[in-house]
């Protein structure tokens, strides 16, 4: 199964670390959110990686190109030679596919670049700024169940501010940051069909508000329901509660 990761947008709302490297270079602990990502792509055993890349690509191709290095545990290194041997090398069998979707390009037109790559069959597809514990294996059982061109996974985003239970004046429950937010919307982790490329006309299409809004009118749209964890990292302050999971020892998004 491929999945394509978008990670090329400017992350203007997270301007205090992305002026520096972009949105999914981000760390979360001592990885970036892209890898805490395709570690629960990977998990599910989807390890065939298409990442879209644009606004500081080079940032994105040097963490994996250094990857083994910085990963082993025992390096020899030639400076005669200019050679390097990877003793130790790190357990990770990902494929990884860095593809430049150009600086400006908007999402649909990232995806519609890598249509090369994907006109095989099924495949996913999600954004580089947000992790969850959704199923995977239930999400792709669920699209191939319904038939439809698309599906998206319908979350319910995390509440702002802290949830209270009162009664009488007294606070019974206490829960911060509760997921229940008002409504779905969409938090990525799609599956979608290679026929979803007829209806992305160029770079300059938009596949939220141009290409999923009319599948969604004609009936090929389809949601996958999922009321447990999810976060996007758009703010410093989604950023530091990210860190905050991660310092705690247990966060839910690592699935073991």
């Amino acid at each position: 199964m491929k999945v394509v990761l978008l990670a090329g947008g400017l992350g203007t709302r997270l301007s205090e670390e992305t002026h520096i490297v972009p949105k999914p270079m981000v760390e979360i602990g001592d990885r970036p959110i892209l890898w805490h990502i395709m570690q629960q792509y990977a998990y599910y055993g989807m390890k065939d990686f298409y990442v879209a890349l644009g606004y500081k690509a080079e940032v994105i191709k040097k963490f994996f190109l250094d990857f083994h290095a910085m990963e082993s545990e025992h390096l020899s290194i030639n400076l005669a030679e200019g050679s390097v041997d990877v003793h130790r090398k790190p357990s990770v069998d990902w494929r990884i596919n860095l593809v430049e979707t150009g600086l400006s390009t908007n999402t649909g037109g990232r995806l519609k670049r890598l249509a090369p790559f994907l006109a095989d069959g099924t495949f996913m597809l999600t954004y580089g700024d947000g992790v969850s514990n959704i199923d995977l294996h239930a999400l792709l059982a669920f699209h191939r169940s319904h038939g439809k061109m698309a599906t998206v996974s319908a979350v319910r985003p995390p509440a702002r501010f802290g949830g209270l239970t009162i009664e009488d004046g007294q606070v019974t429950n206490f829960i911060e940051k509760p997921q229940i937010g008002e409504g779905w919307i969409n938090g990525g982790f799609m599956v979608l069909e290679p026929t979803i490329f007829d209806h992305i006309a160029d770079d300059t299409t938009v596949l939220e508000s141009q290409v999923l809004e009319k599948l969604a009118e004609k009936g090929h749209l389809m949601a996958y329901q999922h009321d447990d964890f999810w976060q996007c990292m758009d703010t410093l302050r989604d950023k530091r509660y990210l860190q905050a999971l991660w310092e705690g020892g247990n966060p839910p998004w690592i699935l073991k």
